[in-house]
């Protein structure tokens, strides 16, 4: 049995740096996760997608994102059980949570923070008859390395931040990069919508809308889409298809866990701590909802920041908990190690 002061479900971004927050407690973490690393979605579906909100970093790639968090915690010394699912929860005599995981792997903690994200997912997939024919072999869902369509001429379909963010990128990798969409406008953030006007005006990518794929064949080593254009089908030879439809989450086991729920969310009193309606459970990131929710990692980190001072008032009712600024105090590890910090200095101004 693996005992935590906090179990954190999920090993994504904000469940990394749940870590790091508990940790200055002087709380200790175990995280479970499905996938086989930490990262999350970060890490296993676009590692090589740049993110641009997060604070400091005008660019950071996802997968170096995930680097520097395992960094950050390093001096909490975080246990990991990876490759396996929360199942089951139980309370003990002793008011604890026992978690029991798809393998057996028993978890006993005080405190349980659910960090899971969206839970475990699939892609949404365009209705093609013989698509599954071609999966992996020309049509790819998820992006793992850019450098597989270096000089490769690809076609992207979505409307969505996702589509067009790789349209973006890829526009310096591709040889050629087509983006269809199948209304006239797109979902996407504001900015990225501009950029891509901004390419196509450059002659670096081409864009369709509104039209859609209809048919999917190959022609030698080449992929021959249909695709509906302007009321008529034009072929277009690509050497990848990627359509990126967003993914269809599953909250899985969790969901059934008692909580109160909102559109596969969980319910959590955000006007305080982001604890659920099971006293002891908090929710935080892409797992919860609320008034107001916004799905950004900037959002998940501040959600455990509370919600980890509240896990300290909860695992210690007779204890205060004061708030740490490490720019004082620096990093004390669990080993005793100190990471000293610049102190900081206030500027009066009169």
């Amino acid at each position: 049995m693996i005992k935590s002061d906090i179990t954190i479900i999920g090993a994504g971004p904000t469940g990394l740096f749940t870590v790091f927050e508990a940790g200055l407690l002087n709380l200790r973490c175990h995280l479970i996760d499905s996938l086989p690393m930490p990262g999350g979605q970060c890490a296993e579906i676009y590692p090589k997608k740049p993110i641009y909100d997060i604070p400091s970093h005008p660019e950071i790639l996802a997968g170096d994102l995930v680097k520097n968090l395992m960094d950050q915690i390093s001096p909490f010394k975080p246990g990991f059980t990876l490759g396996e699912c929360a199942q089951s929860i139980k309370k003990t005599k002793e008011n604890k949570f026992l978690i029991t995981t798809d393998k057996g792997t028993e978890h006993l903690s005080s405190v349980i923070i659910i960090a899971s994200g969206l839970g475990t997912f699939e892609p949404r997939k365009p209705k093609l008859s013989n698509l599954d024919k071609y999966e992996d072999n020309g049509v790819d869902y998820i992006i793992r390395d850019p450098e597989k369509y270096r000089g490769k001429k690809i076609l992207i379909a979505g409307g969505g931040d996702s589509a067009l963010d790789w349209t973006i990128f890829l526009s310096n990798v591709a040889k050629e990069v087509i983006l269809i969409h199948r209304r006239k406008e797109f979902r996407a953030s504001p900015d990225s919508v501009q950029k891509v006007k901004n390419l196509k005006e450059k002659g670096k990518v081409s864009t369709m809308i509104p039209a859609q794929v209809d048919a999917i064949n190959k022609k030698d080593l080449e992929l021959l889409l249909d695709v509906s254009f302007d009321g008529n089908i034009k072929k277009v030879n690509v050497d990848y298809f990627i359509p990126l439809f967003g993914l269809l989450p599953r909250l899985g086991p969790i969901a059934n866990w008692g909580f109160k729920m909102e559109k596969n969310a969980i319910l959590v009193n955000n006007a305080l701590d982001y604890q659920t309606n099971i006293p002891g459970i908090y929710a935080i990131g892409d797992s919860n909802t609320y008034p107001g929710k916004l799905k950004l990692i900037l959002s998940g980190f501040h959600e455990a920041t509370l919600a980890c001072y509240s896990a300290h008032k909860f695992i210690n009712p007779n204890k205060k908990t004061t708030l740490k600024y490490t720019t004082v105090s620096g990093i004390t590890g669990f080993d005793g190690s100190l990471k000293e910090a610049a102190k900081s200095t206030i500027n009066k101004i009169d």
